[in-house]
């Protein structure tokens, strides 16, 4: 994704007055609608009648509209609304049920149902398939590469996994994902503190995050060349003074 969308809000409305950000809560609803809509009309638009399922590229055109990050909140929302009907919930997948779990939706009361998706439940399973296939292929990391518990893990020298959700998605680039755990009190998974002062492995980037921005610590068979020859422009000087084993990486 080339784009910068606007920011989705995370909170109900409620919460919203209560921060004093309801300003910012009903812009974020208005796209979240207008999204919901755009998907009805593009599953409309790409219904082959002949086989009963959608064309190739109705996810994508509502994607480069809103981008993934509105898309799956949206489409989460739905599959929560639909979990509330006894009649209809038997209708998706357990599969998509779990993956829609993955995005956070707060219970809005009658709000979240204004930016349900009304459309048969096999043409929501449809529509969220096209829309899994064209994240992947971003080729992203994800926990899926991470080893480990992230709960129980010491970040420090070790080789992070920032959540996609936490970068804009004009910098959702596998290079801009890997960090370098440098210290800070969020590195202990028992701290009180959660800052984690890293070093990106793309571009050098140094700065502070939070632990809850990364997804945990990358599994080795998923380091890429590229990283790993940074990892040992970074820790080069390190392990001459200490062990050439850092972050459980073996770096000879």
């Amino acid at each position: 994704m080339a784009a910068d969308f606007f920011y989705v809000y995370p909170y109900s409305r409620r919460e919203a007055r209560h921060l004093n950000e309801t300003g910012r809560y009903d812009d974020s609803f208005r796209l979240n609608v207008d999204c919901a809509r755009a998907i009805e009309q593009a599953i409309r638009e790409h219904f082959n009648d002949a086989d009963e399922l959608l064309s190739e590229g109705c996810a994508q055109s509502v994607l480069e509209q809103f981008g993934f990050k509105r898309v799956n909140f949206v489409l989460a929302n739905s599959l929560q609304e639909l979990q509330k009907s006894v009649s209809c919930r038997h209708l998706v997948s357990n599969e998509i049920y779990r993956w829609g779990q993955r995005t956070f939706v707060p219970e809005d009361g009658k709000y979240n149902h204004y930016y349900m998706v009304d459309t048969a439940a096999a043409l929501l399973e449809g529509f969220i398939s096209q829309a899994r296939e064209a994240y992947q292929a971003l080729g992203l990391f994800g926990p899926e590469h991470c080893a480990g518990d992230p709960q129980e893990q010491d970040y420090t020298g070790k080789v992070l996994v920032m959540r996609s959700d936490t970068l804009k998605e004009s910098c959702w680039d596998s290079r801009n994902q890997l960090w370098l755990g440098e210290g800070g009190f969020g590195c202990s998974p028992h701290a009180r503190g959660q800052a984690v002062f890293a070093t990106c492995l793309g571009d050098g980037e140094q700065t502070r995050w939070n632990r809850s921005d990364f997804a945990g610590v990358l599994d080795e068979q998923y380091l890429p060349y590229w990283a790993r020859e940074k990892l040992e422009e970074l820790l080069g000087p390190r392990q001459e003074q200490s062990d050439p084993t850092m972050g459980g990486m073996n770096l000879r």
